[in-house]
């Protein structure tokens, strides 16, 4: 007989009654990220997989902003604020336009997996540039600031729920993630991978966390109960789910061999602290109950964990969200593509600006060269969405300064046997650039329109207005004209969907009358060659669209000769050539399936320019042309700053990336972005990848001499600053507060990225593995100062903002001197001043 008692809190707590009543299987069911309809709990089918890094991601047409890395160079907490928020108000306005009850599939739900706040500890890591850099200070504040934007003011009723992830020690390499063990030290875990963290859940109430790949000291991170149980939740306070990384369950037993099957890697994670696992290891859990590997009371644990975020969002259980009304009319409006375009234009960092060749005069004329001058994926970065209107470089430069002042050439591939996209160039229809495109498809009349490239985004996103999501056909005709003669690859490419890859497009290509192709996509790519006599020849491309793949490119290897010498040619009848080098989400990313010179699966063995990009370089330095080279990728490329006149660094800028890079290169905007990453000479500047050990690493344990600092960009006006003023001392464990005032004594207006460094007492290394810290930023603002005025910011620097820690992992605040830059930059880099105080009183340890 049921107590009375316990029928009163069942009726007051609808989710623990209803988890009462579910079998094993039904909640078993209930914890994979694919959770199916369970009518009888009054659920709907709810995928728990959704994303939103920088822009509501794989789910149609959305905002996209730049990279994550790419919104970490503007070092300002009210733009990550204002792209949280939009994220979160388009993925409600697309889940609100069906009815609450609708069963959700993969990406249709309201739990984001972001932000990713690893620390970008090696700039070999192709996932570096999901994150927002290599300092746990600066990574903390735009987490909590992204976070606040996607949850919003009441973490109990929020808009969408934010994961943070990759919890914890984890930043590749990706060949390895899915089995490798870390074995970091104490100092380094406290110092470094864990303080983001830490901030994500005390400071943004993240309401979920997501737990990673790898093991930590033996222990799988999604079973490390030390990890999810004891400082997650008792020390730090967390009352939210998790959920783990995809497969990370399979993989305790599957690679790590933690358990030795599936029923006890479930086990393992439930007891150590994760509650809804991504894949289908927990149908495991009714195998793992009835062995007595884990009890009823763990498995109902996190079910109910789980169910108070689907009632906290509005969505189950008679939970109501006051986000419930937001229109599906909120999805890439013309305010959202606004602030695209404010934070590509705030992310440029202006590296070297020689002879102050930039901002190009009015009239100029361009040669714009470079295999990512125009190029659909460098915009977007990955995880991406789909962006309604996306300004390449070419394109923003050629609205900005005129089409007719501007030339373009690819001038050579981002890598050895690495294809790109054909360019322009080489496609022609009815005398102009490009194919004549015809999509036919849906209710309406066929749209006939002229594509400069086959470069589609097509990710549940139709290619034009009126036609289906899928379910259309698309055909290409005009003519093929290669550069010269020579041995060509074309390659219809197609990136695959994620899950449930079931229906492949068809597709034929046809070129000089003869059918290369005809016949399904299933791995994604086909490869054609084509001996060229360098004459033009019809070309015919149809596509069969009939599944939810997410883009259909057409790709080239063409001879390298005849790209360098239209490149060479374009320059000499140029004024300035602007050269958009760098890398590519085809190069460096995910799990990559790529292997070529420099990179290897979706890593880098070399942080350098890939080789043909450093021919290019050199040829066009000997046409005497000033040069501009524009760098768009993820992370840390090394380059020779005599190759170019002025370097920028662009990363992969978002929808509005083209007209962003236009607005700087004309001076229409001061750039004022800031590294997030530490610029290396060479590769053998180094640790090895597979070290996680932080001596030699990022700014803080550096000793060798950087190409471009943390913290460094450049401004086309000038800026000075007063003594930082502040009490002389603080007792340990006090707040200290110092201001400090910033005068522009340029001739522009423009924004400063003011930044505070602290040095603390000198400490002797323990031992010879311990690295000794340089300096850490504990401050930062970003300030708008126009030209002969003043701006004055103030720094409070907390306890933890003070502290060092120890070899062993212990966190505390030493009485000494203490010494505090504020400026520009890192001390040395740009104008800035010293600030001197003393910490009193007893030394002073901090709670973990």
């Amino acid at each position: 007989m049921i107590p009375v008692l316990l029928l009163l809190a069942q009726a007051a707590d609808p989710i623990a009654a209803t988890v009462a009543t579910m079998s094993p299987e039904r909640k078993a069911a209930q914890l994979q990220s694919t959770a199916p309809a369970d009518p009888a709990a009054g659920l709907p089918a709810y995928d728990w997989w959704s994303e939103g890094l920088h822009g509501l991601a794989r789910d149609g047409y959305a905002t996209v902003f730049p990279q994550a890395i790419g919104l970490a160079a503007t070092w300002d907490v009210d733009v990550m604020n204002r792209v949280g928020t939009i994220v979160s108000t388009e993925a409600r306005a697309k889940f609100n336009a069906r009815p609450v009850a609708a069963n959700r599939r993969i990406y249709e739900g309201l739990t984001i997996w972001s932000p990713n706040i690893n620390i970008f500890r090696d700039p070999r890591w192709g996932r570096g540039q999901e994150t927002y850099g290599e300092d746990p200070y600066l990574t903390g504040s735009l987490g909590v600031a992204f976070i606040h934007g996607l949850q919003g003011p009441d973490p109990s009723h929020p808009r969408v729920v934010a994961t943070p992830k990759h919890f914890a020690v984890h930043s590749g390499p990706e060949a390895g993630r899915d089995s490798f063990d870390v074995d970091p030290s104490p100092q380094d875990l406290e110092a470094t991978y864990l303080p983001a963290f830490r901030r994500a859940i005390i400071e943004g109430k993240a309401t979920s966390l997501m737990c990673a790949y790898n093991s930590i000291h033996g222990v799988p991170a999604c079973a490390a109960s030390w990890l999810m149980n004891d400082r997650l939740r008792h020390d730090w306070g967390f009352t939210g789910f998790t959920v783990s990384d995809c497969d990370a369950v399979s993989n305790i037993s599957v690679y790590h061999h933690y358990r030795k099957d599936s029923a006890g890697a479930a086990a393992a994670a439930i007891r150590g602290g994760t509650d809804v696992n991504c894949g289908s290891a927990y149908g495991a859990l009714p195998q793992a109950l009835a062995k007595g590997l884990v009890t009823q009371a763990e498995v109902d644990t996190a079910l109910t964990r789980a169910l108070r975020a689907r009632r906290a969002l509005g969505i189950a259980f008679g939970g109501t969200s006051p986000y419930g009304t937001i229109p599906a009319s909120e999805v890439a409006t013309p305010a959202h593509h606004a602030a695209a375009l404010d934070a590509a234009r705030k992310s440029i960092v202006l590296l070297q600006n020689n002879a102050n060749r930039l901002p190009l005069k009015a009239g100029a004329k361009i040669a714009v060269i470079g295999a990512n001058a125009d190029d659909l994926g460098v915009l977007q970065g990955n995880y991406h969405g789909t962006a309604v209107a996306p300004v390449t470089p070419l394109d923003g430069l050629r609205t900005r300064f005129g089409a007719a002042n501007v030339s373009y050439a690819q001038g050579s591939l981002l890598a050895e046997t690495a294809a790109i996209v054909v360019p322009e160039t080489a496609l022609r229809a009815d005398g102009k650039p490009g194919l004549r495109a015809t999509y036919t498809g849906g209710s309406g009349a066929p749209t006939v329109r002229q594509d400069r490239r086959i470069d589609l985004d097509v990710n549940r996103a139709p290619p034009a207005p009126g036609l289906p999501a899928t379910g259309y056909t698309a055909r290409w005709t005009g003519e093929f004209v290669p550069p010269a003669p020579g041995r060509y690859h074309l390659i219809l490419d197609q990136t695959q969907c994620w899950k449930d890859c079931r229906v492949h497009d068809r597709a034929r290509l046809t070129l000089g009358g003869k059918t290369l192709h005809d016949g399904d996509l299933p791995k994604g790519r086909v490869d054609l060659v084509v001996d060229s006599d360098g004459t033009p020849q019809p070309i015919d491309i149809l596509l069969d669209h009939r599944s939810e793949d997410d883009s259909f490119r057409l790709l080239w290897l063409p001879p390298a000769d005849p790209l360098l010498a239209q490149a060479v040619a374009a320059a000499k009848q140029a004024d300035v050539a602007v050269v958009v080098a760098g890398l590519s989400p085809d190069l460096e990313g995910e799990a990559l399936s790529v292997s070529v010179p420099g990179f290897v699966g979706g890593d880098r063995t070399d942080i350098a320019l890939p080789a043909p990009q450093l021919r290019l370089l050199a040829a066009l330095k000997a046409t005497g042309k000033p040069i501009v080279l524009v760098l768009t990728s993820g992370s840390a490329v090394s380059v020779d700053p005599a190759a170019a006149d002025a370097i920028l660094a662009n990363w992969y800028a978002g929808e509005a990336g083209g007209t962003a890079l236009a607005d700087v290169l004309s001076g229409t905007v001061n750039p004022a972005g800031r590294l997030p990453v530490t610029l290396y000479h060479a590769t053998t500047d180094l640790p090895a990848f597979t070290d996680y050990g932080m001596k030699e690493r990022t700014y803080r344990y550096f000793t060798g001499k950087p190409l471009w600092g943390f913290g460094h960009g450049m401004s086309y006006t000038s800026f000075r600053y007063a003594a930082p003023r502040g009490p002389a001392s603080v007792a340990a464990g006090s707040d200290l507060r110092v201001e400090a005032s910033v005068t522009n004594t340029g001739a522009r207006d423009g924004e400063e990225v003011v930044q505070a460094y602290l040095v603390p007492p000198a400490a002797k290394p323990a031992g010879g593995n311990t690295p000794v810290l340089q300096r850490q930023l504990v401050g930062f603002q970003r300030v708008a100062v126009a030209r002969g005025k003043s701006a004055r910011v103030a720094f409070t620097l907390d306890p933890r903002a003070m502290s060092i820690v120890d070899h062993d992992g212990r966190r505390h605040v030493v009485p000494g001197a203490y010494r505090l830059y504020v400026g520009g930059g890192q001390p040395g880099d740009g104008a800035g001043q010293w600030f001197a105080f003393t910490v009193t009183g007893a030394d002073t340890e901090l709670p973990k």
